[in-house]
């Protein structure tokens, strides 16, 4: 009777130590799911940043006047490069080189106001029939050339393959990016033929200076609203509320959002639309266009045999004009 009391008293403490160690098991498994639940909510709208709002907004990013719809918010202007071959053959799958040059020394005003590295983001319109190569049409060496990129990039819809979406990724990373494509066959694509096409970029470094809805992002200057003299300034925890008196005794409250820094102070007077902050911004938008041929091989093949046949005939012409002067000479001498 002791020992069974006592096994029965052993089993209950390993029973109770086993599911003690249960319930931290699921403890903890449950406080790592809120953790990424939690990550997952708070990045959701870093997802829908430039590029991908114009994704979700316009049918087709490049406007009928050509400019490409991120200007709309990205409104400091930069360079941007593309590199693509001068012509390619049907099926071929090349490299478009983006370059989105900017000074890494320099950093951006976040939406909170800290500051940090650039981003970058690119648009890349190709013709018609054009898309995205997959990962098997790639060789090592351009595997290699283009690397981790390759999973940032996206097409524009399901509609418009042709239109390659990358971004924001960090610039430090990709200055450069390399997007593979794949041209097309008009043996296998009656809507594709041969000739010239053009090709159109637009790249981003930074955040804009609107924000979708049209108004301004923190990540520009301000103006005074009204004129009249600055009789108060407060800090609010999140930016500053400058007070602007009028000369009939109105006041009016400007809201500065963290970023930007005040260049005016009490007692200043200001004018309508005067700046009284600095511009943060360092980055910008660009566009660039190029263009490619997608060339056919039979014309190659015929142009080729075309210049041997132009050698060829200068050959035998060379020859016939070395015989006549034989003859000439011969005649000469008799």
């Amino acid at each position: 009777m002791n020992m069974s009391r006592v096994n029965f008293s052993g089993w209950s403490q390993m029973a109770g130590a086993a599911w003690g160690k249960s319930l931290q098991v699921f403890s903890l498994t449950i406080a790592v799911v809120g953790m990424w639940l939690f990550s997952s909510i708070m990045t959701t709208p870093a997802a829908h940043a430039y590029p991908f709002w114009a994704q979700e907004n316009y049918a087709n990013p490049r406007e009928a006047t050509g400019r490409i719809v991120c200007a709309n918010c990205h409104l400091a202007a930069k360079p941007v490069e593309i590199e693509v071959p001068q012509a390619v053959l049907p099926n071929d799958v090349f490299a478009a080189k983006v370059s989105i040059p900017y000074d890494h020394s320099v950093q951006e005003v976040w939406a909170d106001g800290s500051k940090g590295e650039l981003a970058v983001g690119a648009v890349l319109v190709l013709p018609e029939g054009f898309k995205l190569a997959d990962v098997e049409d790639l060789s090592e060496d351009m595997l290699e050339e283009v690397g981790d990129f390759y999973y940032y990039i996206t097409p524009y819809s399901e509609e418009q393959e042709n239109i390659l979406l990358a971004g924001p990724i960090p610039g430090e990373q990709f200055e450069e990016l390399v997007f593979p494509v794949k041209a097309p066959d008009p043996a296998t694509d009656s809507s594709v033929h041969y000739g010239k096409y053009s090709i159109h970029l637009g790249g981003n470094r930074g955040r804009g200076q609107v924000y979708p809805t049209g108004d301004k992002s923190n990540n520009t200057s301000y103006n005074a609203s009204t004129a009249g003299t600055i009789t108060d300034i407060v800090d609010s925890g999140f930016g500053f509320d400058v007070t602007i008196t009028a000369e009939d005794g109105t006041e009016v409250v400007d809201s500065i959002p963290p970023g930007p820094e005040l260049i005016v102070a009490v007692g200043d007077v200001v004018a309508k639309d005067q700046v009284i902050t600095t511009d943060p911004n360092v980055g910008g938008f660009g566009q660039k266009d190029t263009e490619i041929v997608l060339q056919s091989a039979n014309r190659i093949r015929g142009l080729l045999a075309f210049f041997g046949a132009v050698v060829i005939a200068q050959i035998f012409l060379v020859l016939k004009k070395k015989q006549i002067e034989k003859v000439q000479l011969a005649e000469m001498n008799f």
